[in-house]
């Protein structure tokens, strides 16, 4: 019974075969006979394959992969690095007699049709590698009409003409399909085994030829039964090939592990993260490095096959992750940023957006979220004051409250201040190290709000902060009154890029992330050749480190960071919003300069008497709390090994101090002589005479005073760096106004 079916099977096999050959002998033949009349010409050459798509991958500093940006996964390769064992298993598979064709094979096609009809289930297709190539390549979109396959097998051969069978292997193995967004051999191994290619097994290797035939058919990962019953009839197929013995396939079948998930090459386990993301949207979206229009930078992100190499220390990057963890977690989600820059040169070397990209659920990058900054914004008003002329022993006023004009801002004609400390009368270096908020906002006026301004975005100049940047990409840093109390947003790295330009003695590097970028075959199309801008004076910056080291020892940071300064040069400013809602350290070495700040990231929270803050010892959160412990965490580490560096002194001053005053709202007084005060007469007893009274004291000359009559600062939009600031010797009077 049996046999008569086996029997019956072969005649309807013979006669579909005849009748096959005869249709195509029909459909054929017209087209031969007009082929071989036609004008003896050569055939028009196939065009070039096109560049297959290629991820892009980016390096850190030392040369470890730390993202690939891909959206099909390709990763080509070449002939010479696949395995022969790998090549075997494939052509066992899909053409054994890929090296005996000439790109279309009859019998195998007769074969193949064979095989199938007699089996449950196709183990072998009808067109060779070649034709499938030709398919991929140079015929998608071609209508399935009566045409196609001829087209395919006229193609086929001539491309065999025009190029080697390694050639066409290698496009083969490169551009076929194996499911689960692989495409090419590379691909296919990292996906479903985590390998390398030149790692795969001759097993692993036969188990993915046999997927090419239908990917999500026989997919390990969602169809795990069909994908098992498709290997073994691949075992039998190169059993059948004699590359493996009955025995061995046995074992194989028995051992063989199908893949259960998506797989990653170990060195290549990369995640999204902060730095990641911020360099996408550097090359999609801030910048033209890759392409003038957004559809050319991305093709060339996702699929040009770049080489891109960062600023990103993996060592800093480490320390910066660990320092995080000194805030501890609330149930109010508070949270906490840093960036440091390389002060000499601008290389962003560490940034931490928070505890971690988590992609559709914690994806805010606070390093580069504008946030207020309490009183960290004071280092350029310190910077823009003593460019201006003023020195560290200049007095001026901070006695709380105090009350300014607002000049530009209708909704609050006059700013007061009735909150921080009261300072008084005092030097410029007190007032700074003791953050004294009157004193910074009548010297923000003294020196210029406009000219502020000015020198902020000088001194913290980058593609993310400009005063051309349209609103919408960036609100303007604005010259109101309330810019000493840090009612201006900037972010960690507008702030970090800003004592940079202290810290590296007057000259602004902007900051960057990007060393150079490469494309697929090694050109370089980038490369950071940045020259520094001087913003600040040599001797204007190192008056101003000057001065802030002392807030690591003196002032409002000294509980944290005094031991760290006691081994470390370094200057730095704390900085807390109204109501504690935001801190910030943002302090500098020679080697770095690196900002913190700590908020909820949803913002306007209070950090008062949170029970987690509590716990660690800190009731109220301020700059010189969380933010400076974080900020020390950090740069400890990140100095450990490397020798103690200093900056030069500050030359001495060539005036004496003065009395730094803001006209307008304190009028000034100078002594413009004396006036002998009256001597007390009383009568002589004796003779009746008045006569001078025994002073019983010395009587001091009363000093004759004549106000100035100054009625402004500087003109109005004045931005010149070196406009004199309105000032009195010390012994003249000062005073409010009224």
């Amino acid at each position: 019974m049996h046999r008569l079916s086996w029997i019956a099977r072969l005649g309807v096999v013979v006669t579909a075969g005849a009748l096959l050959i005869s249709a195509v002998t029909m459909a054929v033949a017209p087209r031969v006979w007009l082929i071989a009349n036609a004008h003896v010409e050569e055939p028009v050459a196939l065009p070039d394959f096109l560049p297959l798509a290629q991820r892009s991958y980016v390096y850190d500093a030392a040369g470890n992969e730390i993202a690939i940006y891909e959206l099909e996964n390709s990763q080509p390769i070449a002939f010479a690095d696949i395995p022969s064992h790998v090549i075997d298993a494939f052509l066992a598979v899909e053409d054994n007699e890929f090296y005996v064709h000439h790109g279309v094979n009859a019998r195998s096609f007769v074969r193949a049709m064979l095989s199938n009809f007699a089996s449950d289930a196709p183990l072998q297709g009808a067109s060779t590698i070649t034709m499938q190539v030709v398919k991929n390549d140079f015929m998608a979109g071609f209508e399935r009409d009566s045409r196609y396959k001829l087209l395919q097998v006229v193609y086929a051969v001539r491309l065999e003409k025009e190029r080697t069978k390694n050639e066409i292997l290698e496009r083969y193995l490169n551009t076929v399909f194996f499911g689960n967004n692989s495409y090419g051999i590379a691909a296919a191994a990292e996906t479903y085994f985590g390998k390398f290619v030149a790692e795969l097994t001759f097993p692993e290797a036969a188990f993915l030829a046999g997927l090419v035939r239908a990917p999500s058919s026989y997919d390990p990962i969602n169809r795990p039964e069909r994908s098992r019953a498709r290997f073994a009839q691949v075992l039998e197929r190169l059993v059948e090939d004699e590359l493996m013995t009955v025995e061995e396939a046995d074992t194989v079948r028995a051992e063989f592990v199908i893949p259960e998930r998506i797989n990653t090459i170990p060195t290549r386990d990369v995640e999204r993260t902060y730095f990641s993301e911020t360099i996408r949207n550097l090359l999609l979206n801030d910048s033209n490095l890759i392409g003038d229009t957004y559809e050319e930078r991305y093709t060339a992100l996702y699929r040009g096959g770049l080489r891109i190499y960062t600023t990103l220390d993996p060592n800093l990057q480490a320390a910066a992750e660990a320092a995080r963890k000194e805030l501890p977690d609330t149930n109010e989600g508070f949270d906490a940023a840093i960036t440091s820059i390389e002060t000499t040169t601008g290389a962003v070397r560490a940034l931490v957006g928070g505890r971690g990209f988590i992609p559709g659920q914690n994806e805010v990058n606070l390093a580069l979220a504008p946030s207020q900054t309490g009183s960290s914004i004071k280092i350029f008003i310190l910077a823009a004051a003593l460019q201006a002329g003023a020195i560290p022993d200049d007095l001026l006023d901070g006695t709380r409250p105090c009350s300014l004009p607002n000049v530009g801002n209708n909704d609050e004609p006059v700013f007061t201040i009735t909150d921080g400390v009261s300072g008084g009368i005092a030097t410029l270096r007190e007032h700074t190290y003791r953050s004294i908020n009157c004193a910074y906002a009548r010297l923000s006026q003294i020196v210029g709000l406009e000219r502020v301004v000015s020198t902020t975005y000088r001194m913290a100049a980058s593609d993310l902060l400009r005063p051309d940047l349209p609103d919408s990409v960036r609100e303007p840093i604005r010259p109101y009154a309330s810019f000493a109390t840090g009612a201006n947003e900037m972010s960690t790295l507008d702030m970090a890029s800003g004592i940079q330009t202290i810290a590296n003695e007057g000259v602004h590097l902007e900051p960057y992330f990007i060393d150079k970028i490469d494309d697929a075959d090694g050109r370089r199309l980038y490369s950071h050749n940045a020259r520094g801008v001087r913003v600040l004076d040599r001797s204007v910056a190192l008056s101003a480190v000057n001065v802030m080291k002392d807030t690591l020892t003196l002032g409002t940071a000294r509980r944290e960071l005094a031991d760290f300064a006691a081994t470390q040069p370094a200057a730095g400013k704390t900085g807390t919003q109204q109501s504690n809602y935001t801190a910030w350290f943002v302090g500098a070495t020679p080697y770095l300069s690196t900002a913190v700040m700590v908020r909820d990231p949803d913002r306007y929270t209070p950090m008062v008497n949170i029970p987690e803050f509590v716990d660690a010892g800190v009731p109220r959160v301020q700059g010189g709390t969380f933010p400076a412990r974080i900020w020390g965490a950090f740069m400890g580490p990140a100095h450990a090994g490397r020798a103690v560096e200093d900056w030069e002194a500050p030359p001495a001053a060539r005036r004496p101090a003065v009395r730094l005053f803001l006209p307008g709202n304190e009028c000034a007084s100078l002594v413009a002589g004396y006036e002998q005060p009256e001597v007390p007469v009383v009568t002589d007893p004796i003779t009746g005479d008045d006569v001078p009274a025994e002073p019983t004291d010395p009587v001091e000359p009363m000093p004759i005073y004549e106000p100035l009559t100054t009625a402004t600062t500087v003109p109005a939009g004045t931005t010149d760096p070196y406009a004199p600031l309105p000032s009195v010797p010390l012994d003249a009077y000062v005073g409010p106004c009224e």
